[in-house]
């Protein structure tokens, strides 16, 4: 059975596709009352699974007449998505947010669920084994570097 947050997660992406996958509005306290949780349930949600590592941006306004906007990056062309990916990636990524770049490649279908695990297992901790900041350096050069694969094999 999924749990609370997946049931959100999935209602707000279709929410999105819904529009044309370009931007949705909503009110907090309306979501929260339709799923019968707490406000602070969405707000885990978009902050854990509706970020610039999955592909969204996301504006809110607190008060009474208050929204959170969720809009879906798009991009032209797979080229300029994965240029995006990198820019996020930097010059050091934790693991969290590395994984969330391989979630987001995989749902947007640059690589496959093998490849996606592949990356994973290459960039977690137990694979690095070197002190921080060094781990999260090594991690962004690794991501970036099978980019530029994806990137260039395209070509």
């Amino acid at each position: 059975m999924r749990n609370m947050s997946d049931i959100i997660e999935q209602y707000l992406k279709q929410l999105i596709q819904d529009s044309g996958g370009e931007v949705v509005e909503i009110k907090r306290a309306h979501i929260a009352e339709k799923f019968d949780c707490v406000p602070s349930q969405l707000n885990y949600v978009i902050k854990t699974r509706f970020t610039n590592e999955h592909g969204y941006t996301v504006e809110s306004k607190r008060g009474g007449g208050g929204y959170i906007r969720i809009t879906k990056v798009e991009t032209h062309s797979k080229a300029e998505y994965l240029a995006h990916l990198q820019k996020l990636v930097g010059d050091g990524v934790s693991e969290q947010n590395a994984n969330r770049i391989v979630q987001s490649m995989f749902e947007n279908a640059v690589i496959t669920i093998k490849e996606a695990k592949i990356i994973n297992a290459a960039i977690e901790r137990e694979t690095l084994m070197l002190e921080l900041p060094y781990r999260d350096t090594l991690r962004a050069n690794i991501l970036r570097r099978v980019i530029d694969v994806i990137l260039y094999s395209e070509e």
